[in-house]
């Protein structure tokens, strides 16, 4: 647990406190600076829902396990029922705090490992969730065209092994493990959304 214990703002119903299998952390805590827009890039509202609602709706409809989202205070999206929305107060300190809250609560779930994107990937699909949670590997990553992207899956015992501050997440250990990642082609695309340029890009495409 990190220092400035994280706040469990929204809990999911019916769900068992202690679950077997994966779980789902979606990362979407990042100050967001590269967008220059007047509203935090995942709050932005795109047909009808905000980019981070895109990432999350997708990671619910893939059915792989109770959907954990890694957010700060400045991220308003209203999730959906179920949804279980944790607050880091400690995201400046990079990507690998938010994975780090995510892996503790996934720990007091009893999860046999955690599947991780990011919330300002709109265009990963439930395929590809499902699809790298099946692998059965200490580490799963999509790949797309033959380029790795997410999400990814970490099973429970690599996750002592994982950076504790930055903005690397997994791909530190992956880069010196090899040996213990396989590659999951998926359809979809892991273009994230960082700019004013990227978002119109997506819209004018989709």
């Amino acid at each position: 647990m990190l220092n400035g214990a994280p706040i469990i703002a929204t809990t999911s119903s019916g769900q068992d406190a202690r679950m077997s299998g994966n779980v789902v952390v979606v990362l979407a805590a990042g100050a967001g600076r590269r967008f220059l827009g007047t509203t935090h890039k995942l709050d932005v509202v795109v047909r009808g829902r905000t980019l981070l609602r895109h990432a999350v709706d997708a990671a619910v409809a893939s059915a792989v396990g109770p959907v954990l989202v890694i957010t700060a205070d400045h991220v308003t999206t209203r999730l959906p029922d179920g949804v279980i929305r944790i607050v880091n107060h400690d995201w400046k300190a990079g990507q690998a705090s938010s994975l780090r809250v995510g892996l503790a609560e996934a720990l007091e779930r009893d999860a046999r490992g955690a599947v991780v994107a990011l919330g300002d990937q709109p265009l990963v699909t439930a395929d590809a969730w499902r699809s790298v949670a099946a692998a059965d590997s200490p580490i799963a990553v999509a790949t797309y065209g033959g380029q790795r992207g997410h999400p990814v899956m970490l099973r429970r015992d690599v996750w002592d092994l994982l950076p504790s501050a930055g903005d690397e997440g997994a791909r530190a250990l992956m880069r010196l493990r090899s040996d213990l990642v396989v590659e999951v082609p998926c359809e979809g695309s892991p273009t994230d959304v960082d700019t004013l340029e990227d978002l119109h890009r997506w819209q004018n495409n989709s």
